[in-house]
């Protein structure tokens, strides 16, 4: 049985009293967790689903999106997470590409919901999941799910104008959990904390679920409060956590950090940007039993594709750490030939924990792989250890707050007023978000368009962390001889006009 409920089962019987779950007030253990999700698998079959069925979650963090997502493994349907920061529009297309049967939304978010089948879970069901439905008969056996089923399909934002659907199967999870389990010596001992959205790979898989496997237990945050983060950590003896830049940066500028004992943290996974020397220090000033782990990972590969070695931070400054055991990693040019050590190209993937593609969209699947290796899109170079370094992200992705934002997006509804001849949209450094949005107009001739009247228009179509926080009217966008704006252009002149 590969069902993401096996394990919790197995540990409902062996050590049923256990913690699993931390969330709030609720201590929640194996023999509960089993429990709660027999009764939801009950109250989700009830509602029609079965084998294959695509389930939305739309929620923030809590017991019950993990309550749900494992009820949706036990009768072998697929989850889909989405981003709950989306516009009621960005959340239609997904629910209604992916063909989701049934949409489980929190009762705050439930005006994103279109026309789709819908489950509003009350804030009691955030602790209690049974009492959506107390009388549900549960469902005892999982579905005997396969290595090759699909688990999971999780919308990405890319280089295109529309989300695309990266499709998760039970074999890409399992072997993710697997690298992990042996890179961070994973066991029963560890206690997780869970404080990114559990909708992003970050959270949910880095090393996330995982901790389920072994006994361990997480403690889940709704949202992020630096000053709770450290409370938690103080209170539930955490030992491990992934943070993005932007959290990480807030812990350490926190002014009452030395209230709190952390001294429990044996490590951070971080990522998503080059670490300097001065952020590893600063870390050790905070955790002074822990290390800083700089990583790299996709969704397509569920997160987590390299790891820095412990020792080698500060030899090895800049880099993103070397292939777990059971990927591969290579550089490669445009052409598709492998690079030597030190060269610059594509950095290619390969392995097990690898998708396979995207949902309904052939054409973008052939597009993504070189064969078996999986095109990233991020340029990189290998050195002669192996350690991976990047060099630049995906083309025209913004990334803000720990959220990746696909400019074409934003473009596409930036194009929907007539005044708009031309338009980019780029990232420029921030220091409370890491990146800003920032649109770069070219305006008819005679227009005028305000910062506020583009947030005006943006607003509803776009989720609220996409629209532009800043504008720039520009006479003409630069171009290469093909025609194709040069967006590292535009972020180096303007970078400069900044600085």
């Amino acid at each position: 049985m590969t069902s993401l409920s096996s394990s919790v089962q197995h540990w409902s019987l062996a050590d049923p009293d256990r913690l699993a779950l931390v969330y709030g007030h609720s201590r929640i253990s194996y023999g509960e967790l089993a429990q709660r999700t027999r009764a939801v698998a009950g109250i989700l079959r009830g509602r029609g689903i079965g084998p294959g069925d695509v389930v939305a979650l739309l929620m923030k963090n809590s017991a019950a999106f993990i309550e749900l997502t494992l009820a949706i493994g036990h009768l072998g349907a697929v989850v889909l997470p989405i981003n709950y920061r989306l516009s009621a529009d960005e959340v239609d297309y997904i629910v209604q590409h992916a063909r989701a049967k049934l949409v489980c939304v929190d009762e705050e978010l439930a005006e994103n919901v279109g026309p789709a089948p819908a489950l509003v879970v009350t804030p009691e069901a955030q602790y209690d999941a049974r009492a959506l439905q107390p009388k549900v008969e549960p469902v005892t056996a999982a579905h005997p799910c396969t290595p090759e089923d699909m688990f999971r399909l999780m919308y990405t934002s890319g280089t295109t104008a529309r989300p695309k659907g990266v499709i998760h199967t039970y074999q890409n999870f399992y072997w993710k959990t697997l690298d992990h389990i042996c890179e961070l010596g994973l066991t029963r001992q560890d206690r997780l904390l869970v404080v990114g959205p559990l909708y992003h790979v970050g959270a949910f898989d880095l090393p996330g679920m995982a901790l389920l496997l072994v006994g361990g237990s997480i403690t889940v945050l709704r949202d992020f409060d630096a000053e709770e983060v450290l409370a938690a950590i103080h209170a539930e003896r955490l030992t491990g956590a992934w943070l993005a830049p932007v959290m990480l940066n807030r812990l350490l500028a926190l002014r009452n950090r030395g209230d709190f004992d952390v001294t429990s943290l044996q490590w951070v996974i971080g990522g998503g940007e080059r670490t300097p020397a001065e952020r590893i220090q600063s870390f050790k000033s905070l955790f002074t039993h822990g290390r800083y782990i700089d990583a790299y990972g996709l969704t397509e590969t569920c997160s987590g594709d390299t790891m820095m070695q412990a020792g080698k931070e500060i030899e090895k400054i800049g880099s993103a750490g070397r292939a777990l055991a059971h990927v591969d990693i290579e550089i490669r040019d445009q052409e598709g030939r492998a690079l030597p050590a030190g060269q610059i190209g594509e950095i290619c993937l390969r392995g097990p924990k690898v998708t396979r593609g995207y949902w309904q969209d052939q054409q973008r699947t052939e597009a993504s792989f070189f064969g078996d290796w999986f095109r990233s899109g991020d340029m990189g170079y290998l050195d002669e250890d192996g350690f991976l370094f990047l060099v630049d992200r995906k083309k025209d992705m913004v990334i803000s707050g720990g959220e990746n934002i696909a400019s074409s997006e934003v473009e596409r509804v930036i194009y929907q007023l007539d005044i708009v001849e031309e338009a980019a949209v780029i990232g420029l450094p921030d220091e409370k978000w890491g990146e800003r949005v920032v649109a770069v107009v070219v305006l008819r001739d005679g227009a005028s368009l305000t910062l506020e009247d583009l947030q005006a228009h943006c607003r509803g179509k776009l989720g609220g962390f996409k629209i532009p926080k800043q504008l720039i009217i520009t006479d003409a966008l630069a171009r290469n001889p093909s025609g194709k704006v040069l967006k590292r252009v535009l972020r180096d002149q303007l970078s400069q006009s900044t600085s």
